[in-house]
């Protein structure tokens, strides 16, 4: 399949013609087609990916608006405590967050239309420091990794337009000091694919989609220079995890209908390839949960009969059926448990273990309308509390006990004026014990009094 035909079958999906009767929400029209001439979805995951996304997508995160409902609230087993030197704070600052962020220790590392990079204590919400764009800062990417005092993130490779004046600078993987903001290194991408398949952090190195579209190069992390590389063969495409520090992928033909996925294990020493299993089908992998990747692919062709799947990195695996009752707003692998929410308002709890659902209960914030091609963030859950939360872009809170689904706590937060229909993704984020809530530009961090 070309990719001028995946690109037109994606858009087709995205704007709802005939897919089970549901249509896409804005989070999967960013990261699918990306606004910027010339990025391809298909260079970036190949056809048989894109596919499987539609498939799955088609139950994951297709759907109608909705409004959650408020339960009864009883006291959860443990009280919210702030960070040390936490206060209360708000923040609308245009041109550093819009593009999201990401938690680390004390600071937040987030990307907007005039950083690509800049570093907010989260404990005051004070800019510390800034990596300016490269000519635009319009994506969805932010930076996606910190460790030993460097941040990883993305920029344009250059500033300048093609010789016939479009515009097609390609995209950089960069390394930022993380007390100063230097920027210490810089690789080209092969494509503008900046997701979490793009690059990950591995034992020793940064597993980076370059120099091709079908490689993986483990990078050092103080230079950027190559360790080693992995390719796949043409005509096969590959996604990627990473289990306790060790790179895993998981691939499939580049075809509508693949037969098998096959999954490798990469030495993240050498990048040898070991096959620890094969999986039926074509599977679509959703997250991972402690040393398990969780895949999902579809048993019929309602799309509705589902069959997830847990792959450990031995090759031992699990599975179970898992059917969904509407479309879903929303999904997260957290922990043992897949919580999703429905468009209909309706958050479960599913394990992964077990293949049961453990509740079903109202979301308690209000969903976006489908019409304004906003997404409903993946919810947070603090382990220590014991408790799942969610947020909407209009500023609701809601946090849900993890046992049983009972609402124990609500907000509601001022996030400003509504974002334009196909504005970055908001976000919902846990410090500690403190919430992190995005919208655009827009930022509030706040302790849910859950408990007292």
């Amino acid at each position: 399949m070309t990719t001028e035909r995946v690109e037109e079958k994606v858009r087709e999906t995205l704007n709802a013609v005939a897919l089970d009767r549901v249509r896409a929400p804005a989070n999967l029209v960013e990261q699918v087609v990306r606004r910027r001439s010339r990025r391809r979805f298909s260079q970036a995951a190949g056809a048989a990916a894109a596919v499987a996304a539609i498939s799955v997508g088609a139950v994951f995160g297709f759907g109608g608006g909705g409004t959650g409902h408020d339960r009864p609230m009883r006291p959860a087993a443990s009280p919210a405590t702030p960070p040390e030197g936490w206060e209360p704070w708000q923040s609308s600052s245009p041109g550093a967050s819009e593009r999201g962020c990401l938690v680390d220790g004390s600071a937040l590392y987030c990307g907007g239309s005039e950083y690509d990079a800049a570093k907010i204590d989260a404990n005051t919400g004070k800019r510390l420091w800034t990596v300016e764009v490269n000519r635009e800062g319009d994506g969805i990417d932010h930076p996606f990794a910190v460790r030993d005092g460097v941040v990883y993130a993305y920029r344009n490779h250059t500033a300048e337009n093609a010789p016939d004046g479009d515009y097609a600078g390609g995209t950089d993987l960069m390394a930022v000091d993380a007390d100063n903001g230097d920027v210490l290194w810089k690789v080209e991408m092969p494509q503008d694919d900046r997701s979490a398949q793009a690059a990950m952090l591995i034992d020793g190195a940064v597993l980076a989609n370059t120099p091709s579209v079908r490689t993986m190069s483990a990078l050092d992390p103080l230079t950027g220079k190559k360790k080693w590389r992995h390719t796949w063969d043409k005509g096969t495409v590959c996604q990627r995890a990473v289990l306790s520090g060790v790179p895993y992928l998981a691939c499939l033909p580049d075809v509508e209908k693949p037969d098998a996925t096959e999954v490798l294990r990469l030495d993240p020493a050498t990048g040898s390839a070991t096959k620890v299993a094969t999986l039926p089908g074509g599977q679509q992998l959703m997250g991972t949960t402690g040393d398990r990747m969780v895949l999902i692919a579809a048993q019929g062709a309602g799309g509705k009969d589902l069959r997830l799947t847990t792959v450990s990195g031995s090759g031992e695996r699990v599975s179970h059926p898992y059917r969904t009752v509407g479309a879903t707003a929303t999904s997260e692998v957290i922990g043992d448990r897949l919580i999703s929410v429905s468009w209909q308002g309706k958050a479960s709890a599913y394990s992964l273990t077990t293949g049961k659902t453990l509740w079903t209960r109202p979301v308690g914030v209000k969903l976006p309308s489908q019409d304004t091609m906003q997404s409903l963030p993946a919810p947070v859950v603090s382990a220590g509390q014991g408790v799942v939360y969610f947020f909407s872009p209009a500023g609701d809170l809601s946090g849900l006990d993890l046992r049983t689904g009972e609402q124990v706590w609500r907000d509601h937060v001022d996030m400003g004026k509504a974002r334009p229909a196909f504005g970055g993704s908001s976000q919902l984020l846990l410090y500690e014990d403190a919430l992190i809530a995005r919208n655009g530009s827009t930022v509030v961090s706040l302790l849910p009094r859950v408990g007292d």
